[in-house]
């Protein structure tokens, strides 16, 4: 197996469809390829729903879903990374969706030993208009996004606030896993505890893109009390520090600088 493709999912809406369809789309080998999605904090009637999508929509496709009691995406994707068998590992929010070549095109630059980095592109959408709108990780492929040149950690430290639109091998992770105690930013210090092991990325073609989602109400989008960010900021800048200091020999030094300023500027921003 190939790719392993993470999906967490709580109590997941129509949207989660067009993500599973997008990935039973792939031009990339379907044998090569198992779709992972981690129910979490709900069964019923999700898990139906989801049986009965996957057995007529997704057909050849390897899917195996997955339910647990516990909420939160960070244990979701610890459970699809404990289950999951593939040799590079992509994951994706269950509410944005991929193009058709997403994962061929990944792949074919992992294979070489760079870590792969899609195109992003952020929509916002009502009933009847989705309306593409600007994101800093767009902003970065658009001005450095040229395949077959190699990039270092720095210039596309954006990316790695982040844990999709990218394939992560397996051996990059091992037995390191999502944090649990945080509410926001925990995607970005898992990405900063393997990036020891992240030496050099390159940009796909355009056409591999992730869409991202943006919607009101989301743990991205929610305004978030002073108190509730100066909280989590520190604790986020704890985190960095005690990775950091624990192997700093491993860790790039400046990019250890860029992620406590990056969590010091929400506070300041607040």
């Amino acid at each position: 197996m190939k790719i392993s493709v993470i999906i967490p999912s709580y109590k997941p809406q129509d949207w989660i469809y067009e993500c599973l369809s997008s990935l039973a789309g792939q031009t990339f080998e379907k044998a090569e390829f198992e779709v992972i999605i981690v129910l979490n904090g709900c069964c019923e009637p999700y898990k139906s729903e989801l049986l009965n999508y996957i057995c007529t929509g997704m057909r050849g496709v390897n899917v195996n879903l997955i339910q647990t009691d516990q909420a939160g995406v960070s244990n979701a994707r610890n459970i699809g990374i404990g289950r999951s068998r593939g040799e590079y590992i992509a994951f994706i929010d269950d509410d944005d969706f991929v193009s058709d070549s997403y994962l061929a095109d990944l792949y074919a630059i992992a294979s070489t030993g760079h870590i792969p980095l899609s195109n992003f592109l952020a929509f916002e959408e009502d009933a009847d208009t989705r309306k593409y709108t600007s994101y800093y990780i767009t902003d970065i492929y658009n001005r450095l996004g040229r395949k077959g040149h190699p990039y270092q950690i720095l210039p596309v430290r954006s990316y790695l606030s982040v844990p999709c639109a990218k394939l992560i091998p397996r051996k990059v992770i091992a037995d390191r896993r999502f944090y649990l105690d945080f509410k926001n930013g925990e995607d970005s210090i898992f990405m900063f505890l393997i990036s020891d092991e992240m030496k050099t990325f390159e940009f796909t073609e355009a056409r591999a893109i992730y869409y991202r989602r943006i919607r009101e109400g989301s743990a991205v989008t929610r305004k978030k009390k002073r108190k509730e960010v100066l909280a989590n900021s520190c604790k986020m800048i704890y985190a960095y520090t005690r990775i950091y200091i624990a192997h700093a020999r491993r860790y790039h030094a400046l990019f250890f600088v860029t992620r406590v300023l990056a969590a010091v500027k929400k506070i300041v921003e607040r």
